[in-house]
């Protein structure tokens, strides 16, 4: 992989991050790459269960980008694909076996932000 496509990859993992941690409402950094395996998925959610796999890329494999995401999750994690092209929205992909088990994850992550209900 040349210079320009590492740089790249780590600006979409930055723009990655960024997008996520405003959406959930929650923290979230890059991962740490150099180690490979189930405790490095390129954009760490704080306190969220999600294997988030960061593809910046203007051809993308949807099946080999959610089969390596499925491959690196540890087992507790939901495995996500994030994709952006050029001048495109991003996208999350999942597959829909996990789509609730997503859900799931994304609601607990609130919850931990927002601390328990105050309703009586």
């Amino acid at each position: 992989m040349g210079r320009m496509s590492r740089q790249k990859g780590k600006r979409g993992e930055r723009e990655c991050a960024a997008e996520l941690a405003e959406l959930l409402g929650v923290s979230a950094r890059r991962g740490v790459q150099y180690q490979g395996g189930p405790e490095s998925p390129d954009v760490v959610l704080e306190g969220v269960p999600i294997h988030v796999e960061c593809k910046r890329t203007e051809r993308l494999d949807l099946y080999a980008a959610i089969t390596q995401a499925n491959a690196d999750a540890s087992s507790d994690a939901v495995p996500i694909v994030w994709h952006r092209r050029n001048n495109q929205p991003s996208v999350v992909i999942c597959e829909t076996s996990r789509l609730l088990d997503l859900c799931q994850a994304i609601v607990a992550g609130a919850a931990k932000v927002t601390g328990p209900s105050s309703e009586n």
